[in-house]
């Protein structure tokens, strides 16, 4: 079995909320609220949920672009919950982020050459006379040419934009990257292209990722394990065939049979559940279990208590709901 490559313990993030003349702190923004998950060396763990889960947050909280408010994070077994500056920044080469939206991520006044090898101009990895055979390969990697080096990021298209984030990302040759929302601002067959080529890096380097999405059909062709977040929440671990074959949390149900391309005749519990409602704000969590308002399944303890994370299964499933 696969070692642990990040390994999060109980994390809290949350932002005050200041009120009055004062500013004083009123409550808190529960945007990740005692989140456990673990990604092993070499696989992806996708992070699902509806926008304003805390997917994001989650995901910054644990490159440490976040300070956590309570909780552990390991990577490689190693404490980097409170790391000073110094070696922070060393550990920026193991773990990096590709953003959602590749336009707002690349500095427009930077040609792509600069915007590639600025990581490892930063961290001196390349002796200054191979930057740009290195920079050039990169770009071989993610299917652009050396000839796009000297260009800006508006002459692309979108796909073209994201393969460059992406170059950048693995510039410094990093072991774990949270990818966030990488393909929802792109069209389904650039999706499929950038899917692949992650898949591809993934295999060729050994990569680990987080993989954030809405998507469902995104995270089932990329993810080994799925983990489905509400209001800050882990509500449901699985491994992705599981999940999707016989999703447990009434939420991930209703997640499920959002996917009209999904055959669900073999499912035990996916259409069983058809659920109202939009997501509250995480600046409003319902006590007890923060799904109740919209679950069917709801009872008196759901509205009091909130459930834990169990597992329930020898495969590795975990679940918090009451009535399960």
């Amino acid at each position: 079995m696969n070692e642990a490559i990040v390994n999060i313990k109980g994390l809290k993030k949350y932002f005050p909320i200041r009120k009055g003349v004062l500013s004083r702190v009123s409550d808190y923004v529960r945007a990740v609220d005692d989140v456990e998950l673990e990604v092993k060396k070499g696989s992806t763990v996708g992070l699902v949920g509806e926008s304003g889960s805390g997917k994001t947050t989650l995901g910054k909280t644990v490159l440490r672009l976040l300070s956590p408010t309570a909780g552990k994070i390991f990577f490689e077994g190693e404490d980097i919950t409170k790391l000073e500056s110094t070696r922070l920044r060393s550990l920026r080469r193991e773990m990096q982020m590709i953003f959602q939206n590749p336009y707002g991520s690349l500095n427009p006044r930077m040609n792509v050459g600069s915007l590639v090898s600025e990581g490892i101009s930063i961290h001196n990895t390349v002796r200054k006379e191979e930057r740009g055979e290195f920079t050039a390969r990169l770009l071989g990697e993610v299917g652009l040419g050396a000839d796009v080096m000297n260009r800006y990021p508006h002459e692309f298209s979108g796909g073209q934009r994201q393969r460059i984030a992406i170059a950048r990302a693995i510039s410094l040759r990093p072991k774990f990257i949270v990818c966030d929302e990488p393909v929802s601002a792109l069209d389904v067959s650039v999706q499929a292209q950038i899917i692949n080529l992650l898949k591809d890096l993934q295999k060729k380097h050994g990569l680990s990722y987080l993989f954030i999405s809405h998507d469902l059909r995104v995270v089932k062709h990329l993810s080994d394990l799925v983990a489905v977040m509400y209001l800050g929440k882990i509500v449901e671990i699985a491994p992705s065939e599981e999940i999707y074959s016989n999703p447990l949390h009434p939420y991930t149900r209703m997640l499920i049979s959002a996917i009209p391309e999904i055959k669900r005749t073999g499912s035990k519990n996916g259409n069983k559940a058809s659920i109202s409602g939009e997501i509250r704000s995480l600046a409003d969590i319902p006590s007890g279990c923060s799904f109740h308002p919209r679950c069917p399944l709801a009872t008196d303890v759901c509205l009091r208590e909130i459930p834990r994370l169990e597992k329930k299964e020898a495969d590795g499933r975990s679940v918090a709901c009451h009535n399960l």
